[in-house]
C-alpha cells in the first residue's frame, strides 16, 4: 500500500526526495481574494453571502448567544465533558510553565534594559468544522492564550446545518468549559477577515466583531490563503497544511502499532501525509500486512486509503538509524515518532519537528487530546524554522531602556562615532544636544 522509497546507499540531500503533499497557496490566495476584500468592505452582507455560498447555510446574526453556548456545554456528554476538563487541565499544566517573566540588565552603573513580556490585547481563534469537528483545538488555541494573559478573545467556526446554523455543539460546550463567550458561526476565509479587518455581524449593524491583534488555529487552503493575505494587518501563528506525521522506527517497532499510528493521521484528510523512516525492510513489509488488516475495519477507510496511498505518503528505506535521523530532520515532520532502541536517545539528537513522540506507549494520538502538549504544530516543512503554538505566540518582548546622564555620558562617544560611520550624524547629534551640543570627553 506505500510507495516505497530506496534512500539505502546514497548521500544526496533527501529533502527533494521525500514525500509531501502539494498545495498552492498562491493561487487560493487569487481566488479567496475576492471574498476577504468583499468582508472588508461590506461586512455582514459580504459575510452572509459567503455562509450561504459555501455552508449552505444562511444566518440573520453571526454571533452565538449565550444561552446557545451555555445550553451546549449543559448537554454535553457527560464522558466527553470529563475528557475535555482533563484536556484543559493537562494543558494549563504545561503551558503554565511557559509564562516568561521580565528581566532587568544592568548594563552599567545607571544604565538598565529591562524586557518586558506583554500579551496581545485581542486574539482571533479559528476552530475548523469540515471533515471533523475539533473541540480539542478549542482548547489547544485558548489555554496558551488565556495563560499568556490575553484579556479579549474571541472564537469562530464555521455554522453547522444540522445544528440550526451554529457552530459544532462539541466546539461551543468546550468554549463554555473554558469561560468564552464571543464566539462567531462563521467559517472559512470570510472568518478570517472578519476576524483581521472587524465587521458588523448583524443585519442592522447593531453588533460587530471588532478587529483581533492575531490569528491562531489551523484551516483548510482556503483559511491559509485568508491569512497569508491577512499577513501584516493582523498577525498568525502559521500557514498550516495538512496535517502529517513521520515515524522513524527500527525492527524493534511493533508493526501494529506504527500501521494504527499512520492510519490516525491519514483519517483527518485524504491528504494527510504518513510517512514511516526505517532501515528494516521486515518492518515495512510487517507494516503493509497491517495496514491491509487494520485500513478496512476503520470508519474512514475510503478517506485513509486515498492519503496512504497518495504521493505524499510512503515508506522510506535507509541504512541506518543515523541516516534516519537525517531524513526526518530534513522532512521535519509535524509530528515525529521515535519507535526505536533507546527511543528517547534518538529523539533528543532531532532538530527538525513539530513535536516529537518517544517510544511505544507516546503515539501522536496522545498529543492530540491529552498529553498537555500543543496540538497547534507548524507543516509542510516549516518545522525546520518555527515552533508550535504556545504561550509566547501570544506575547511580545518590549524592551524598555533607562539609561540616566553619566551613563549616557560615558558612552556617547561611541554612539557619535557610529553614527557618523553610517553617515547618520543627526543621530550622534541627538547625544550632543543633551551635552551642549559637544560630545563629551
Amino acid at each position: 500500500m506505500l510507495n516505497r522509497i530506496d534512500l539505502r546507499g546514497g548521500s544526496r540531500d533527501p529533502r527533494g526526495l521525500l514525500p509531501r503533499a502539494q498545495l498552492d497557496v498562491s493561487e487560493a490566495v487569487d481566488r479567496i481574494r475576492p471574498v476577504v476584500e468583499a468582508v472588508r468592505e461590506h461586512g455582514f452582507a459580504a459575510i452572509r453571502e459567503a455562509t450561504e455560498r459555501f455552508d449552505g447555510v444562511t444566518v440573520d446574526r453571526l454571533r452565538v448567544p449565550a444561552e446557545a453556548i451555555a445550553a451546549a456545554e449543559r448537554q454535553l456528554d457527560p464522558d466527553v465533558r470529563a475528557a475535555l476538563v482533563e484536556a484543559i487541565a493537562r494543558a494549563r499544566r504545561v503551558h503554565g510553565d511557559q509564562r516568561r517573566v521580565d528581566v532587568t540588565t544592568q548594563v552599567v552603573p545607571g544604565g538598565t534594559v529591562t524586557e518586558r513580556w506583554v500579551p496581545v490585547s485581542r486574539v482571533g481563534l479559528y476552530v475548523p468544522g469540515g471533515l471533523a469537528m475539533y473541540p480539542s483545538t478549542v482548547v489547544m488555541n485558548v489555554v496558551p492564550a488565556q495563560v499568556a494573559g490575553v484579556e479579549s478573545l474571541v472564537v469562530a467556526s464555521p455554522p453547522q446545518r444540522d445544528n440550526d446554523g451554529l457552530p459544532d455543539a462539541r466546539v461551543l460546550a468546550a468554549c463554555a468549559l473554558l469561560g468564552v463567550d464571543e464566539v462567531y458561526a462563521v467559517g472559512g476565509a470570510q472568518a478570517v477577515a472578519m476576524l483581521g479587518y472587524g465587521a458588523e455581524t448583524t443585519a442592522d449593524g447593531t453588533e460587530r466583531c471588532a478587529p483581533v491583534d492575531v490569528i491562531t488555529g489551523p484551516g483548510n487552503i482556503w483559511v491559509t490563503a485568508a491569512k497569508r493575505l491577512l499577513r501584516g494587518v493582523v498577525g498568525i501563528d502559521a500557514e498550516a497544511g495538512p496535517t502529517e506525521i513521520a515515524i522513524l522506527a527500527d525492527d524493534t517497532a511493533d508493526p501494529v502499532h506504527v500501521a494504527a499510528d499512520l492510519i490516525s493521521q491519514a483519517e483527518h484528510d485524504p491528504l494527510a501525509a504518513s510517512v514511516l523512516v526505517t532501515p528494516s525492510v521486515a518492518l515495512v513489509e510487517a507494516v503493509e500486512r497491517e495496514l491491509a488488516r487494520q485500513v478496512p475495519a476503520t470508519k474512514h477507510s475510503e478517506r485513509v486509503t486515498t492519503a496512504l496511498t497518495g504521493a505524499q505518503s510512503g515508506a522510506v528505506l535507509v541504512d541506518d538509524l543515523e541516516a534516519g535521523l537525517r531524513v526526518v530532520d530534513a522532512y521535519a515532520a509535524e509530528h515525529l515518532e521515535i519507535q526505536t532502541r533507546d527511543a528517547r536517545h534518538w529523539a533528543m539528537r532531532v532538530r527538525n519537528a513539530g513535536a516529537i513522540f518517544v517510544g511505544a506507549y507516546a503515539p501522536v494520538s496522545l498529543g492530540d487530546y491529552c498529553a498537555g502538549s500543543n496540538h497547534v504544530l507548524p507543516t509542510g516543512g516549516c518545522a525546520r524554522h518555527s515552533s508550535g503554538l504556545s504561550v509566547q505566540s501570544f506575547l511580545r518582548g518590549i524592551h524598555v531602556v533607562d539609561y540616566d546622564e553619566a551613563a549616557l555620558r560615558d558612552v556617547a562617544a561611541h554612539v557619535v562615532t557610529l553614527a557618523n560611520a553610517e553617515d547618520l550624524p543627526a543621530h550622534g547629534q541627538a547625544v550632543q544636544a543633551r551635552f551642549g551640543g559637544a560630545t563629551p570627553a
